[in-house]
C-alpha cells in the first residue's frame, strides 16, 4: 500500500486543481479538511462521450475516466468522461474516479454527473483545520494532486494563495 502510494507521488502528473467550499463541516471525525473540486461536478457536455447513443446510465460506484487539460490560469478542468483509459496529448491528464452519483433530464445536455477520485479528504495536524477550511471556503485553497498514468491520484501539495503549506511525504 505505501509502495503503491510513492508510486504515484514520484511518477504521476502534477496537475492543480480548484477547491470550492463545502459545508457543513463534520466535527466529530478528527482533523482532516473535506476537499471538493470543480472537477467533481460534471454536465452536459463533458458527459458526450460518455453518452455514446443516448442519456447516460449512472450507477454509484461506477469507474470512470476523466480527462483533464490546463485552462488558461493553470487550473486542471474536465473535459470528457469515459467508461474505460482513452488517449491523452501531452498537456492532458487522465483521471480515475468513481461515480457517487448521476442525474439526467432529457438528453446529454441535462445530465449532471458527481465523480469522487480519493482525494476529497486532506488529514492535517491537530488544531490546523481551521486554517485551511477558511482558506478553501475564501477560495484560495489550491489541491497539487499527482496522477498515476493509471489514473490513480493522491495529494501531493496544499497552496494558499499560490505558497506551498503542506507536502505530503512520500513515506
Amino acid at each position: 500500500m505505501v509502495a503503491d502510494r510513492i508510486t504515484i507521488l514520484r511518477i504521476g502528473a502534477d496537475v492543480k486543481l480548484e477547491t470550492r467550499p463545502v459545508d457543513p463541516r463534520d466535527f466529530l471525525r478528527g482533523d482532516y479538511v473535506t476537499l471538493d473540486y470543480s472537477i467533481s461536478s460534471l454536465h452536459g457536455g463533458a458527459l458526450k462521450e460518455l453518452a455514446g447513443q443516448g442519456a447516460p446510465v449512472f450507477v454509484r460506484g461506477t469507474p470512470v475516466f476523466v480527462k483533464l487539460s490546463p485552462n488558461h490560469d493553470g487550473f486542471y478542468e474536465a473535459v470528457s468522461v469515459h467508461e474505460a483509459p482513452v488517449e491523452v496529448t501531452n498537456t492532458q491528464v487522465l483521471i480515475r474516479g468513481r461515480v457517487a452519483w448521476g442525474f439526467c433530464s432529457g438528453d446529454v445536455s441535462g445530465c449532471t454527473l458527481q465523480v469522487r477520485y480519493g482525494i476529497e479528504s486532506y488529514f492535517v495536524p491537530e488544531g490546523e483545520g481551521g486554517k485551511l477550511e477558511a482558506a478553501r471556503n475564501q477560495r484560495k485553497l489550491t489541491v497539487v494532486a499527482a496522477v498515476a498514468p493509471t489514473g490513480r491520484a493522491a495529494i501531493k501539495r496544499l497552496l494558499i494563495d499560490g505558497e506551498p503549506v503542506y507536502d505530503e511525504p512520500w513515506f
